[in-house]
C-alpha cells in the first residue's frame, strides 16, 4: 500500500487520528451492518482524520489536497471497512459544492471545513419558483451517508428553464439535514453500513444560490477544481473496490496457512490451484490499481501545467475507474472461492469483503454501460450526456 499522502489533521487530533479511525472500523463493522449506517461517533472520527476537509479549498480552511491523495485516503479506509470507505468517499462532495456561489460557500464553511454533505438526485422532483427561491418537495433514494450529514442535497427540476445551468445535467438543492426526514430502508447484501436511505422533503424553500448543477463549472479556479468532477465522482467509488479487494486477498493469505482441512487435504497454501489463482488475482489487482493511479496522476499534472483535459484524457479516468471497480469485484470473488467452506459464513471477513466488492460496479457511474461509452470515446463517436 502506498502512503495516504499529506492530508492534514486538526491540531487537537494529533497524528493518530487516522489510526484511531481505522482501528474503530476494523472492530465495529458488525455494528455498522446491524444499524445500517456508520455510527455518529465514527463520522466524528472521519472528521478528525481529515476526510471532509481534504478537498475543501484552502481559502475556507481546507486542505485542497490532490485527487491522488484523497483517493489513497479512501482506499486506506476501505481496506479497513468497505461501508466506511463508501461513506468517506463522499468527502468528494466538496468538489460538487464548489459549483455554488462563493458567498454560499462562505456560509457553509463559516465554522470550519469539516462539513458533511450527502444526498440523492433521482428521481429529480419538480420545484416551483416561489418568493425566496424554489419550493422543494419529494422523496429521493440512495442517500449514502445521510444519517451523519450536516447538509443534504436533492435533485430538482426547476419550472424555469433559465435557471438550469446545463442541459441534461441535474440541478441539486442544498438544505440543512434538519429539514429532511430520513426513511430507514437500506436492506442490502453488501455495503450494509452506508446508510443509503430514502430522504423526504416537504415544502422546503431553497434559495437559488443554494442550488447548483451537478457536473457544472466550479466557482473556484485553482487546479483541484478544474479536475473533471464527474470523473472524480466515479473514481472515489471505484477506489473502494480496490481497498476491499486488497483486504480480501490479505484475509485469504492469512487463512491459507492456518490449519489442515477437516477432510485431510493439504492446507490451502500448499494446493497448486490456490497458488496459481492467488498469483493471478494479485497481478490483476496491482495492474488495475496502477492504471487507476497513473491515469489520475497524469491528468492532474496536465491540469497543474495549466492545460485543459480533453475528452480522451477524461475518458482514461472513467475507464480506469470502471476497470478498477470490476477488477476489485473479480479479485474479491476469487478470494471467496479459494476460501472454501470457511468463507461462506456470514460473519467471516472474506464473505463480507466479497459482498461489499460486488456492490461497487453496480453503481451507474461504473456499471457495464460505461465500457461501451469509453469505447465510443476512443472511436470518436457520440456518447451519452455527462460522459466522459
Amino acid at each position: 500500500m502506498n502512503a495516504v499522502g499529506r492530508i492534514s489533521l486538526p491540531e487537537a487530533a494529533g497524528e493518530d487520528a487516522l489510526g484511531r479511525l481505522l482501528a474503530a472500523l476494523r472492530a465495529r463493522h458488525a455494528e455498522f451492518a446491524a444499524n445500517q449506517q456508520i455510527s455518529d461517533d465514527v463520522v466524528g472520527m472521519m472528521k478528525a482524520a481529515g476526510v471532509y476537509r481534504a478537498l475543501v479549498a484552502r481559502r475556507f480552511g481546507g486542505d485542497e489536497a490532490s485527487p491522488m491523495e484523497f483517493l489513497r485516503l479512501i482506499e486506506t479506509i476501505a481496506l479497513a471497512d468497505g461501508s466506511a470507505g463508501w461513506v468517506a468517499s463522499f468527502g468528494f462532495s466538496a468538489i460538487y459544492l464548489s459549483a455554488l456561489p462563493i458567498e454560499t460557500l462562505e456560509e457553509i464553511y463559516a465554522n470550519g471545513p469539516d462539513v458533511v454533505f450527502a444526498g440523492g438526485i433521482y428521481p429529480p422532483q419538480p420545484a416551483a419558483n416561489v418568493p425566496g427561491g424554489f419550493s422543494v418537495s419529494g422523496r429521493w433514494a440512495w442517500g449514502s451517508g445521510c444519517t451523519g450529514a450536516d447538509l443534504i442535497g436533492v435533485g430538482i427540476k426547476p419550472d424555469n428553464a433559465d435557471v438550469t445551468a446545463a442541459a441534461g445535467l441535474p440541478r441539486i438543492a442544498v438544505m440543512p439535514r434538519a429539514r429532511v426526514r430520513l426513511v430507514p430502508n437500506w436492506d442490502v447484501n453488501g455495503l450494509k453500513g452506508t446508510g443509503s436511505h430514502d430522504m423526504v422533503v416537504d415544502n422546503v424553500v431553497v434559495p437559488q444560490r443554494w442550488t447548483f448543477t451537478r457536473g457544472g463549472a466550479s466557482s473556484l479556479t485553482t487546479p483541484l477544481y478544474r479536475y473533471p468532477s464527474m470523473a472524480l465522482a466515479a473514481q472515489v467509488l471505484a477506489v473502494v473496490a480496490l481497498g476491499v479487494a486488497r483486504a480480501a486477498l490479505d484475509d485469504l493469505t492469512a487463512l491459507a496457512g492456518e490449519r489442515d482441512s477437516i477432510t485431510g487435504a493439504p492446507v490451502l497454501a500448499e494446493r497448486a490451484y490456490v497458488q496459481s489463482e492467488c498469483a493471478k488475482a494479485e497481478a490483476a489487482l496491482r495492474a488495475a490499481r496502477a492504471f487507476f493511479f497513473e491515469s489520475t496522476q497524469q491528468a492532474y499534472e496536465h491540469i497543474l501545467a495549466g492545460d485543459m483535459l480533453d475528452a480522451q484524457g477524461r475518458n482514461l479516468l472513467r475507464l480506469s475507474a470502471t476497470h478498477a471497480a470490476h477488477t476489485g469485484a473479480d479479485v474479491a470473488q476469487t478470494a471467496y472461492k479459494l476460501s472454501g467452506t470457511t468463507g461462506i459464513f456470514r460473519d467471516h471477513p472474506i464473505a463480507r469483503r466479497f459482498q461489499d466488492a460486488l456492490i461497487v460496479p453496480q453503481h451507474a457511474f461504473l456499471a457495464e454501460g460505461t465500457w461501451q461509452q469509453a469505447g465510443k470515446v476512443f472511436l470518436n463517436m457520440q456518447t451519452a450526456g455527462g460522459f466522459p
